[in-house]
């Protein structure tokens, strides 16, 4: 079982050294249920956890959108990999020598052509913009603008910064030069196609630019920020075969040794925040280039990251959008401070005012929690000079903070509102009770424990622990290939009582893999047979059905095959009887006689199974 160049005892060798939960731990804030860990599934938007990783049989499932799979499919999923690149990132992570060859004798396909004729482009684009920046007269406005504000030449070179003319055809004319295709320059997001006449123009004119690079280091996509008074001030790439904006975050690739070393991260808005706070010492920096932090760059930073500082601008747009960033945050896992810029600045303005230090001290190292950012937050709409506002006011304090789940820090937070407000200490303790009585706080989760709390399980049985599938056939070949992932012999046995006849085509798929993988000496191992799938419905499959648990029994598995066996006979009398009839109609009455006979031993065959 080789895939591509990539030896099978490199992918066991991968199953092996990443235990899934660990993995997955990194992306999804996971919690204990049973021999099951749940948690916010990261592949679609829910409110109430669906998704499941059994570190018992190395394997995740969402009952919500059903994707499920081995380490190597999440992060597959999670990165947007093909399966030897996923192999690749996690051979790497633990360590395992990259033996095997990249390079595939397979013709790459037409959307790995056109991905790596936009990397060309891309990089291309770059050092043109780095060089015009540099080097022409043009460029001078945009240079003496960059230096007045901050930055020198080694923080120009370092971040690939570079200039766009305003004029509407230096690209397109280099690119064209170069021998691209210019509608395929348009679609890459480096171009824009003329509105009144054929042809193209420049997408990026007498901008800055900032090339920005995906996680492996490759440039996909640029920010630029225009020089004149014309609009909008920033511009970034469109959305591409490259360059996804909710799963893309700037210098994530520089910064990452660095957020792995402190297991922190700090969260920016912008690209020229990032580097000025990296030229302050802040390596550990990256931004959302000024679109709305997503479930998906959460969950790309969890992979690195415990902690996150969030430092967005300190004027009203900045402070809303942190304080709308916290329960993304915290519901991904993650430890949230937050830094309270003064006087409505930027990261980038404190700096260059007041210098690296005070702002690594007082807005790093001093990043409040970020309860206490929300209830600084929670001031601004209320009076508190007035006796109505400041009860406003506490109520909804009092809320924020029973709702956090460490009974200490609520303790310490309302003693503080207490001193503040000269309120009774127990009276606010009584208030906090109330409210997490209300919302039902004093669970470990938001659901029953045992059942899973979304529309797919609002519809099956509370007793039931598998959903049930309608014909009871279908029913017995989940639980038998339930039963067949954990054990060889049943497998065998099954093979020999049944072979191919599953009436559900996916379950006759998954039993002849099964047959395979233990005729080839394969131990039971559930992530391991996954792997061997590669084929997304399957792998979606597989992973339900392993996590049926119900206790092997020697009964059972006669009922089950029984109910199997007689339910592909009854298929197979009504095949054999619709023949008949249309041998009968036909007029064809010795073809009739032999389906006749045909029917009448299945029938004696069917009763004795």
């Amino acid at each position: 079982m080789n895939y591509g160049m990539i030896p099978q005892s490199v992918i066991d060798e991968v199953l092996r050294r990443h235990e899934i939960a660990e993995t997955v731990g990194k992306y999804v804030h996971l919690t204990k249920n049973g021999k099951y860990l749940k948690g916010l599934c990261p592949f679609h938007s829910e409110k109430t956890p669906s998704f499941t990783v059994t570190p018992e049989k190395q394997i995740f499932h969402c009952y919500g959108c059903g994707k499920g799979g081995n380490v190597i499919k999440f992060v597959m999923e999670m990165e947007g990999e093909t399966f030897p690149e996923a192999v690749k990132t996690l051979a790497e992570d633990a360590g395992i020598p990259i033996t095997w060859s990249s390079v595939s004798n397979d013709e790459p396909s037409a959307f790995q052509k056109e991905k790596k004729i936009l990397h060309e482009a891309h990089d291309y684009s770059a050092k043109l913009y780095h060089y015009l920046l540099q080097n022409i007269e043009v460029a001078k406005s945009a240079k003496e603008y960059l230096l007045s504000r901050g930055f020198n030449d080694s923080l120009i070179e370092q971040f690939g910064v570079g200039y766009a003319p305003a004029r509407w055809d230096t690209l397109t004319q280099a690119l064209e030069r170069k021998g691209y295709v210019l509608a395929e320059m348009e679609a890459g997001g480096l171009l824009s196609r003329r509105q009144e006449s054929d042809g193209y123009v420049d997408r990026f004119r007498d901008r800055i630019m900032f090339p920005i690079h995906d996680a492996g280091g490759q440039i996909i996509a640029f920010a630029g920020r225009i020089l004149s008074d014309g609009q909008p001030k920033y511009l970034n790439s469109p959305e591409t075969a490259l360059f996804n904006k909710s799963r893309t975050l700037y210098r994530l690739h520089e910064a990452r040794p660095a957020i792995r070393r402190a297991r922190q991260v700090v969260l920016f808005e912008g690209y020229v925040d990032v580097i000025k706070a990296w030229s302050a010492g802040v390596h550990n920096g990256v931004a959302t280039m000024g679109t709305a932090l997503t479930q998906e760059h959460a969950a790309l930073l969890r992979r690195y990251s415990d902690e996150v500082i969030v430092c967005y601008d300190g004027d009203e747009a900045g402070q809303a959008a942190a304080h709308k960033s916290i329960p993304l945050l915290e519901g991904a896992g993650f430890r949230v401070r937050v830094s309270v810029l003064p006087n409505r600045m930027d990261p980038d303005e404190y700096i260059m005012i007041h210098g690296p230090d005070p702002f690594v001290r007082e807005f790093i190292e001093g990043a409040v929690s970020a309860v206490k950012f929300q209830l600084i937050y929670l001031r601004k709409s209320h009076i508190l000079l007035e006796e109505d506002g400041k009860i406003r006011y506490l109520r909804d304090a009092v809320r924020i903070v029973a709702r956090r789940e460490s009974p200490t820090e609520r303790e310490l937070l309302l003693k503080e509102l207490s001193q503040e407000f000269g309120v009774s200490l127990d009276t606010l303790k009584q208030e906090s009770l109330e409210v997490r009585q209300q919302e039902k706080l004093g669970n470990t989760g938001d659901i029953p424990a045992g059942s899973w709390n979304n529309e797919w399980n609002e519809k099956r049985s509370s007793s039931s622990k598998n959903p049930p599938l309608g014909a009871a056939h279908v029913n017995a070949e989940r639980q038998l290939l339930s039963w067949m992932l954990q054990d060889r012999d049943t497998a065998l046995l099954v093979e020999q009582r049944l072979g191919d006849r599953f009436h559900v085509e996916d379950h006759a798929a998954l039993a002849a893999y099964l047959y395979a993988y233990y005729a080839q000496f394969n131990d039971p191992d559930v992530g391991r047979f996954v792997a061997v799938l590669q084929d997304d419905r399957l792998e979606r499959t597989a992973s339900s059905i392993a996590l049926i648990d119900v206790p092997f029994g020697e009964r059972e598995l006669e009922d089950c095959i029984r109910t199997i066996g007689r339910a592909s006979l009854t298929r197979e009398i009504e095949r054999l009887t619709e023949q008949l009839n249309r041998a009968q109609r036909a007029g064809n009455y010795s073809r009739a006689t032999q389906m006749g006979i045909e029917i009448i031993a299945l029938e004696k065959q069917r009763k004795q199974f």
